[in-house]
């Protein structure tokens, strides 16, 4: 069922925040109700499980995964809630995904703070990982939408494929651009394209309307992702700290480093086979790895093709009607290249 608000803006949110708390902010009343919802599928008579599950949601993030899912369905009028049930299912996905993937990669941080895998151990985070999916699904059978539980049910399964692809590919320093990207596409940017397409599935979108949200959604994650690999290396202030390398130290060949290795010269090419392919690393190494970066211009080359997938991301927006919401997600997709500065 839609209902016009093409005209009934409301609020508009302060100027002064970035586009991620903007869009927050216009959809705090959806948020309040969506955060409701995941403290009470979190429960459990298990006490580990809420206590775990809810140390890694209480560490915050942007929750731009299920602010897509509620901003798509406001934009397009859906006047329903099973968009509520859907973005709480995201977040779940989401929050599992990050659990199994910390014990995967041996993370100790997450978001500032012990990772849950070092608080509580492995076999308890992969477990509680595996009751959050649970929890998804069920959220995703109470929106009583099967092409809606397709979607989502598919990006979990391309997820993990993505994650298998990256393990794989993890101290290669022959993986391909073209390989990276397929890794990217699978391992994020196929959430957010679920993300918004089911808001378009429950609305009644047509199927060409339906696509234009999942280009969107594929698009802005490939933007994002792009971007947090550049972080990892500092960003364009290649500023050298305590959240930048891990990717490095865990021999991921991101597009940073697979350009610079593909610009290498032979010496440089020894250099990312020691310390990717052989995990032979010094203290220096990181320092000597963004020198390297730098100097092939890989940052901004990976800017570049972040740029271009979030315009991609605004154009599919296009076709749908004008309103603050398609306002707000157009500038999200902006705000996720502006991270990189």
């Amino acid at each position: 069922m839609k209902l016009d608000i093409s005209v009934k803006a409301g609020k508009a949110p302060s100027s002064d925040l970035n586009a991620a708390e903007r869009l927050a902010d216009l959809a705090s009343a959806d948020m309040r109700r969506v955060d409701a919802l995941i403290l009470d599928r979190m429960g459990s008579p298990v006490p580990l499980i809420p206590k775990l599950a809810n140390y890694l949601v209480e560490a915050g993030g942007k929750r731009i995964r299920p602010l897509i899912t509620l901003a798509t369905a406001r934009m397009l009028g859906y006047e329903g809630d099973a968009q509520l049930k859907l973005a709480a299912a995201v977040e779940f996905i989401h929050t599992a995904t990050l659990l199994h993937d910390d014990v995967v990669d041996e993370s100790d941080l997450r978001r500032g703070r012990k990772s849950a895998n070092v608080v509580w151990g492995n076999a308890p985070s992969v477990l509680v990982g595996d009751f959050l999916f649970a929890r998804a699904f069920m959220l995703m059978v109470d929106a009583e939408s099967l092409p809606a539980l397709h979607s989502l049910s598919r990006a979990a399964s391309v997820i993990a494929e993505g994650e298998v692809r990256q393990l794989a590919a993890a101290g290669d320093v022959n993986v391909s651009e073209e390989s990276y990207r397929a890794i990217i596409e699978a391992k994020t940017a196929a959430l957010f394209a679920a993300a918004a397409e089911v808001s378009g599935i429950v609305s009644d979108c047509t199927p060409d309307e339906i696509a234009a949200l999942d280009r969107y959604g594929r698009e802005i994650g490939l933007a994002f992702q792009l971007v947090d690999d550049m972080l990892d290396y500092g960003g364009l202030s290649a500023t050298l700290g305590k959240k930048t390398g891990d990717d490095f130290r865990e021999g991921k060949v991101t597009l940073p480093v697979a350009l610079a290795i593909a610009r290498a010269d032979d010496g440089e090419r020894a250099f990312w086979t020691r310390v990717i392919a052989d995990n032979e690393q010094t203290d220096t190494d990181f320092a000597r790895a963004l020198e390297l970066i730098r100097k092939h211009g890989a940052l901004e080359a990976t800017l570049d093709a972040a740029r271009t997938h979030a315009a991609n991301a605004c154009d599919a927006l296009a076709r749908f009607p004008d309103n603050v919401w398609k306002t707000a997600l157009t500038n999200l997709a902006e705000f996720v290249v502006e991270r990189a500065h």
